[in-house]
């Protein structure tokens, strides 16, 4: 079930803890050729750059070798858009949401065909992810 649906992204909440849904978002996204090139702990940098606090929130950077070579091959200034980005984040009520960017929404900028099949690709793959969840 989708609890977040926006023009740029989707979701959901999941019972897992926040550690264990990381875990979990890692397995699944690998279990469909992504890898994780970056994880940007937005809590923890806030707190050392502005010493505010804040619950939770990682931001994972996954990327799929295949459709990102596919891509750059049709536009190499495409790597702007790239990775798809992945947040894990605790809720002021204690749940955990996992939410996907959408690649659709995202790579309709570049207006090509080709990509928009590749988005298109990419997305049902995510939303695969997310159903596994």
């Amino acid at each position: 079930m989708l609890d977040m649906k926006s023009k740029y992204g989707f979701g959901k909440i999941v019972p897992y803890s926040f550690d264990a849904a990381i875990e979990k978002v890692k397995k699944e996204l690998e279990k469909e050729g992504f890898g994780i090139l970056t994880e940007i702990d937005v809590a923890a940098t806030l707190k050392k750059k502005l010493n505010q606090e804040m619950s939770p929130y990682l931001i994972l950077g996954a990327c799929n070798p295949q459709f990102a070579h596919r891509a750059l091959e049709l536009d190499p200034s495409i790597g702007l858009l790239l990775p798809c980005n992945v947040v894990v984040r605790l809720d002021d009520n204690d749940k955990v949401h996992v939410e996907f960017m959408d690649p659709n929404a995202v790579l309709q900028l570049v207006d090509q065909p080709k990509i928009n099949n590749i988005a298109m690709e990419v997305k049902q793959r995510l939303e695969r992810v997310l159903e596994a969840l």
